[in-house]
């Protein structure tokens, strides 16, 4: 019988864990985790900023098969997510799986061997039979290139490594950046400041989230009424994806939701001069749109201030904006988000005849159905390219690319080869239908995260949540090519699946 293929996969957060579970759920056994934190985790490990928590309601933004019915509120805040990741772990033994403390520099496709070999920055290596890039596309902090920077004589830090350490009571604040992480922390922290100045690029459009803790008939429904969690997780699938809907429908169906927020804001903007500053002037959806109740209340407090000049340059005491006014502080925390278009990115991945993926994605990352490359054999990639959301949880997606690729390694399990490779006239057709769909969407109004410096929209999936279920349910074997091992390996059957164990919240 052939031996198990080994499996690394690279990233703790839910992501890996869903991957693993997966693989350990039918049978595949020789698999290892490597982790640069010091935990598990992912994006819930570092952005622990106040009011971290998600946008998505919290009974969508979990496993399917691990619901629980004792989350705090609507949207759960960092800590819960973060429990609830390393409990998920912990029931099905992904825990024991993970090696922390390895930042990877590089994967490298050896040709002979028909392996890879990753190295870490601490110079071990690992090698395996497949790989599992599970990094995702919020994990490396992005700072602006502005003069200056690191002249500036106060404290300053990102908001995805907050410093708990340094007190903010009764300081000058300036917040460069108002996206999702900004829109959380500006509202706590501006009733703690003595001076909050916000640095905005761009307005946002916004829907309301108050998030307030559930009242004990609320959890006791949750908890005892049959059918009342899976018809909330109905409900919130269904407005997810009519948020699709609507920028995909920008003239028509998408002026509702235009319309709505437009009312919101306006309820919210009781000061003319700030509703000004902070319009949006693109189109609804064209970028991310932001959740919060409390956000544009906080902007019209007599401590904060909003600039939406452009910053020139920093100086020891603050920062010097396009009209010449400088703005001292003693913190800057920069709101300023992630690389998300580079992915994987610092990390060397060479593949096929040494060819680096920075050539082949040289315009523009891109990956059939998001996980699988032309010339980098049986690796996979989780939330990469073309596969994040408008409003949806990426958990929905990350649970059918696990089970996508769980099938395409018991494929090749069962065939007795040692590697697969997608082939390029179907990465080639599959990229160009994805690219064909974004035409006439409100993705490309403007310019956004999710695009290219060449306009090229490399983040964002075109189409609905229910769709991309649909297109990765089941592995086309006929999409790849199956590369038998150099001892030429005869076929054996696959490994028998794993009973699945069930999961009862704590």
């Amino acid at each position: 019988m052939a031996r198990q293929p080994s499996i690394v996969i690279i990233g703790a957060g839910f992501g890996g864990v869903a991957q693993a579970i997966e693989l350990q759920r039918h049978g595949f056994s020789d698999i290892t985790i490597l982790e640069k934190a010091s935990a598990l985790g992912g994006t819930w490990f570092y952005n622990t900023y106040p009011g971290s928590a998600c946008d998505v309601p919290s009974h969508l933004y979990s496993f399917s098969y691990a619901t629980r019915r004792d989350w705090s509120r609507l949207c759960s805040p960092q800590a819960e997510i973060l429990d609830y990741l390393g409990e998920v772990a912990r029931h099905y033994g992904i825990d024991r799986l993970i090696t922390y403390g390895v930042e990877v520099r590089s994967c490298t496709w050896e040709d002979d061997a028909r392996r890879w070999t990753v190295t870490a920055a601490d110079g071990r290596t690992w090698n395996c039979d497949a790989l599992v890039v599970a990094t995702g596309q919020l994990h490396r902090k992005r700072y602006p290139n502005i003069a200056g920077r690191d002249a500036f004589a106060g404290q300053q830090f990102h908001s995805a490594e907050w410093n708990h350490n340094y007190e903010l009571d009764g300081k000058r604040v300036a917040v460069v950046g108002t996206g999702a992480s900004a829109v959380q922390f500006v509202p706590e922290i501006a009733r703690r400041v003595s001076r909050l100045i916000v640095f905005q690029r761009t307005g946002n459009w916004f829907l309301p989230r108050r998030n307030r803790a559930y009242p004990a008939f609320i959890k006791a429904a949750i908890q005892f009424i049959p059918g009342v969690q899976a018809y909330r997780r109905w409900f919130i699938f269904q407005y997810c994806e009519s948020l699709t809907l609507m920028i995909r429908h920008p003239r028509t169906l998408g002026l509702l939701g235009k319309v709505r927020s437009s009312i919101f804001m306006r309820l919210q903007l009781k000061d003319p001069e700030i509703r000004r500053k902070v319009w949006p002037d693109y189109t609804f959806g064209c970028k991310r749109l932001l959740f919060s109740s409390f956000f544009l209340p906080a902007l019209q407090r007599p401590n904060v201030d909003l600039v939406t000049e452009r910053i020139t340059r920093i100086t020891p005491a603050g920062l010097v904006a396009a009209d010449s006014t400088e703005h001292e502080v003693d913190c800057i925390i920069w709101a300023t988000g992630f690389h998300t278009n580079e992915f994987m990115f610092p990390m060397e991945i060479t593949g096929v005849g040494k060819r680096s993926l920075r050539d082949a994605w040289r315009n523009g990352a891109h990956a059939h159905l998001g996980m699988t490359v032309p010339g980098f054999p049986s690796m996979f990639i989780l939330y990469g390219p073309n596969t994040n959301s408008s409003g949806a949880p990426i958990i929905s997606y990350l649970e059918t690319q696990a089970t996508y690729i769980c099938q395409a390694l018991q494929q090749a399990h069962r065939r007795g080869v040692t590697a697969i490779d997608v082939r390029s006239d179907v990465a080639a057709k599959s990229e160009q239908e994805i690219q064909a769909r974004f035409r006439g969407t409100a993705w490309t109004h403007c310019d956004s995260w999710y695009r290219t410096e060449n306009g090229r929209i490399v983040a964002n999936w075109p189409g609905y949540m229910r769709e991309y279920g649909a297109r990765t349910r089941t592995f086309n074997p006929d999409d790849f090519t199956f590369l038998p091992s150099p001892e030429s390996t005869t076929s054996t059957p696959a490994p028998d699946a794993m009973k699945e164990r069930s999961f009862r919240s704590s």
